[in-house]
């Protein structure tokens, strides 16, 4: 299996990579620069690094990036200081998701692609009934107009859901929703729900990168776990924090 990363170079994406690595997977990783990557992917023969700006890259190099993949998956995100809040580009996750999709339509490839995308727990998935508090609609109205990256998740989880939605014939989806990311370095126990069990805005869970990492490969590689959450939003709480919520 052949997977394309962008966004491989953040703190959820290094271990994306790394996870599919030990899984046996070629990887090819999009990173606008090769500075601060390991260094034993430049020594993997199974990673492939482009040098490039995503946005940047133009329909016929996007195309060629993903022709031979049989998965691409998305971490990418903004970094949370004032240029990468309200900077250019705002709407990074969004524009990578609609151009990389377009790639995929119009390769050549004869078999549906796997989109994951990493996004957020904050964000609904209006596909369901996800019913929150009122305080809850206040505070994420607010982000929206505050916080450009959080529109840019809710627009990027949307496109999947409302245009390339669940029967298209080139792309098979999911978006991973992790609660509150901490850092870790080995794989725990975690959980996959739906919808949170709890709110994302004052009880917030947490999960950590590397498992985050772990089941985005999982869902890769594993075809029973892709059917049967393709075309969903799951939802991931590392097991601790999930019984900590019920006590």
């Amino acid at each position: 299996m052949k997977v394309l990363v962008v966004g491989a170079s953040g703190a959820t994406g290094r271990h994306l990579v790394n996870q599919l690595l030990i899984q046996g997977n070629e990887v090819k990783v999009i990173v606008r620069s090769t500075q601060y990557l390991p260094d034993a992917w430049k020594d993997n023969t199974k990673v492939q690094i482009i040098t490039a700006s995503i946005l940047e890259l133009s329909d016929e190099e996007m195309g060629k990036h993903v022709s031979d993949c049989n998965t691409v998956a998305s971490c990418l995100g903004h970094n949370m200081n004032w240029k990468g809040i309200y900077g250019t580009p705002r709407r990074l996750v969004t524009d990578a998701t609609k151009r990389l999709c377009s790639a995929i339509k119009t390769s050549s490839s004869n078999h549906p692609v796997k989109y994951v995308l990493m996004n957020t727990s904050g964000n609904q998935n209006r596909d369901l009934v996800e019913p929150i508090s009122f305080a809850q609609k206040c505070v994420i109205g607010l982000l929206r107009v505050l916080l450009p990256p959080h529109v840019d998740n809710e627009k990027a989880a949307d496109y999947l859901r409302t245009v390339i939605g669940q029967n298209d014939k080139h792309i098979e989806w999911v978006a991973v929703r992790p609660d509150g990311l901490i850092d870790e370095n080995e794989v725990t126990e975690y959980e996959i729900y739906p919808s949170p069990i709890r709110s994302a805005i004052f009880n917030a869970g947490k999960v950590s990168r590397i498992n985050v990492g772990h089941f985005m490969s999982e869902l890769i590689n594993d075809d029973k776990l892709w059917n049967k959450w393709k075309g969903q939003m799951p939802v991931i709480y590392s097991k601790a924090s999930v019984s900590n919520s019920e006590k």
